[in-house]
């Protein structure tokens, strides 16, 4: 009986297994895990409202999700591909080289997209796959496939070295308080200069290396026709 409670967690992998829509696998799975679990409709509904109210920045990631889903439904990826398709000689590298620019401006002052679900996979591979397409190739799904850890991998790294450079963020406040454990005080604002050149050093070498990966993959699959 108890391993009825975790047929949740075999939605979850059965959903993304078969490419399901992943907002609609992660609702269906938290409601198929409560019913199971005894929680029940209303408990539901009273733990999410609780939640939301004591946890508020979730609330905020939720809206995004929600937003997100909203926009998708109604032409969102169609649009991001058709954006990219009008920039000449835009590839799937220099897509994800300016996302991550553009992820560790808004990182440092803490502002979240909604991560990989809520906007790299909507909004950032349209837009990398719509460069494939612009050059009049089909997009091989193996390409795709390393394209969408290259995405996932560029937006974790920017938000995770960029993030901390917010004076009383999340970040910053684990880091002093870790090393004021250790017995090393220091101020918030000494932290974030610190990380500064760590963070940028980051970045650059992910764009680098990204871009250098993506041209090796394209000529593996496409020749050398860029």
């Amino acid at each position: 009986m108890e391993l009825v409670k975790l047929i949740g967690i075999l939605i979850v992998i059965i959903g993304f297994a078969l490419k399901l829509d992943s907002i609609l696998i992660i609702l269906v799975a938290a409601v198929v895990t409560a019913i199971t679990g005894g929680l029940g409709v209303e408990g539901l509904l009273t733990t999410l409202g609780t939640s939301f109210v004591s946890n508020r920045s979730m609330a905020i990631f939720i809206l995004i999700m929600l937003v997100t889903g909203t926009l998708e439904r109604n032409g969102l990826k169609e649009s991001a591909a058709k954006l990219i398709g009008k920039i000449k000689n835009a590839s799937a590298g220099a897509v994800i080289g300016a996302y991550g620019i553009m992820r560790s401006i808004f990182a440092a002052f803490n502002i979240s997209f909604g991560g990989v679900a809520g906007f790299v996979r909507p909004i950032i591979m349209p837009m990398v796959i719509g460069s494939i397409e612009a050059k009049g190739k089909e997009p091989e799904e193996d390409y795709v496939e390393e394209l969408k850890g290259m995405s996932s991998g560029m937006e974790n790294i920017a938000w995770f070295f960029f993030q901390v450079l917010f004076v009383g963020g999340p970040g910053a406040l684990l880091v002093q308080a870790t090393l004021k454990s250790l017995g090393y005080e220091s101020s918030l604002l000494d932290l974030a200069k610190v990380e500064i050149p760590v963070a940028l050093f980051a970045v650059i070498v992910a764009i680098v290396y990204y871009f250098l990966k993506d041209r090796k993959l394209y000529k593996k699959y496409y020749g050398n026709d860029q």
